[in-house]
């Protein structure tokens, strides 16, 4: 039978055992994969529970204005739900998002607004406070507030945990989850320890947010509060979705860690997860002392790596920022003994380019002129030539001379630099922060990787 909408497709997400990047942790790891509903992400259970709350509250009138303060998903989710039943979306979010969520909500028709992400909730300037507005401001509108509308959890308690219950046929032990507005991890604890009060609920939080804090000690503390790269968890206030009974700890994740484990999933278990995912499970590993050897662990998952494939997946945002330790053109360049490019010009004759080869003990040569590359001589090609022509010693390099190398960015990964380098191309080129070029040949990849 045929879903009449899309809507009717959130929801009944599978579990997916983990196995490789697990591997060392006690008991069964699974993950409650929900970037398989339609919107991608968790949020879309709660995006339309609201929704369909304030309908029948009557909050929502036919033709309104949907407005919300979201880091992306839950105005994804939104969005969804306002095509199908007609509503316009305005939704606020911040600069530290991805570009890819910005994008996708506009692809949908929301108009998107956005705002610093360093300051506090209560400045007219914060996402927050716009968001709260608009909603005053514009008529025949409702400001959603995912942070303290208790539809938000009622969706997850609902839905989330009993698809939990029956898929681990009630079996689980611990649930872990990153903590944001709090909807998620306190719906689905909630449903969860009705059925079973010995279930574990073990809160994800990053370091910059209060939430950890407030839960060892019930006081909001604004000196634990610092700018983080993290998306979609972590809070600056205490949305009023907590029922912090029901979450027996908290731990708190680095930005690199949650970043370095979401690329791990992607490739040891084949599961293209969002940054939450990551630090998810993250913590659980950094918990694992505390797991039994049967236990039965699902760790949420929230959303897709789409949204984030221009940071977490990006290899040039991720060395920005000390995330990622791989080797580059630059480690290579400035792991040898050998500083100065060796080159020749077009008017160079082939015999004097041999003996920079025989006196260097080098392959290959870049062409230069007037500082920038122009061609190439190698030992492979002259080679190859003087069967043709055994006068070519006398030759000017312009003209037997091959063309030029790639040349990539000084920071390009080793791995990349091995792709470039073939049979026909023996070499890259790079400029460092001086402007001066560098070489470096599959000798050099090969020798770096086997340091």
């Amino acid at each position: 039978m045929w879903k009449k909408n899309v809507l009717e497709t959130i929801g009944n997400t599978p579990m997916i055992q983990l196995n490789k990047v697990s591997k060392g942790l006690p008991g069964t790891i699974l993950a409650k994969v929900d970037y398989f509903n339609p919107g991608n992400s968790i949020k879309d259970r709660m995006a339309l529970k609201m929704v369909e709350v304030a309908e029948q509250e009557g909050k929502l009138k036919p033709g309104g204005t949907i407005i919300e303060g979201t880091s992306g998903n839950t105005g994804m989710g939104l969005a969804l739900a306002a095509c199908v039943k007609g509503y316009k979306c305005i939704f606020v979010t911040t600069d530290k998002q991805s570009k890819e969520k910005v994008d996708i909500l506009k692809a949908v028709g929301a108009e998107v607004i956005v705002c610093p992400t360093n300051v506090m909730p209560d400045d007219p300037r914060s996402y927050y406070s716009v968001a709260k507005r608009l909603g005053k401001e514009i008529p025949n509108s409702m400001y959603m507030n995912q942070y303290d509308n208790l539809a938000n959890r009622q969706a997850h308690y609902e839905s989330t945990g009993p698809e939990i219950w029956e898929q681990t046929e009630g079996k689980i032990t611990h649930l872990v989850c990153t903590a944001g507005t709090g909807g998620t991890i306190t719906g689905t604890a909630m449903y969860l320890k009705e059925k079973n009060p010995n279930i574990q609920v073990w809160a994800i939080d990053v370091y910059g947010s209060l939430l950890t804090h407030y839960y060892q000690t019930g006081e909001v503390n604004m000196d634990y509060v610092h700018p983080y790269i993290s998306e979609g968890f972590g809070e600056d206030f205490v949305p009023e979705n907590y029922d912090m009974s029901v979450i027996d700890h908290f731990e708190q994740v680095t930005d690199k860690d949650g970043a370095v484990m979401a690329r791990r999933i992607a490739k040891e278990e084949g599961l293209f997860c969002g940054y939450s995912a990551g630090s998810c499970l993250q913590g659980l590993m950094q918990l694992k002392d505390k797991l039994p050897s049967d236990a039965v662990v699902v760790c949420i998952f929230h959303d897709h790596g789409s949204r984030y494939v221009g940071k977490v997946y990006n290899d040039q945002w991720m060395m920005e920022r000390g995330f990622l330790d791989v080797k580059t053109f630059k480690d290579i360049v400035n792991g040898r003994q050998a500083k100065r490019l060796i080159s020749v010009s077009p008017e160079d004759t082939v015999a004097e380019a041999v003996a920079l080869m025989k006196k260097y003990d080098i392959e290959h040569i870049p062409v230069m002129q007037d500082g920038q590359p122009v061609g190439t001589v190698s030992e492979n090609g002259l080679f190859q030539k003087v069967f043709s022509n055994a006068d070519i010693k006398d030759a000017k390099v312009g003209s037997v001379s091959e063309p030029s190398y790639p040349v990539v960015d000084f920071d390009t990964p080793v791995e990349r630099l091995g792709s470039l380098i073939n049979k026909e191309t023996g070499a890259v080129l790079a400029k460092d922060e001086k402007g001066d070029y560098h070489i470096v040949t599959k000798y050099d990849v090969l020798q770096s990787l086997a340091k």
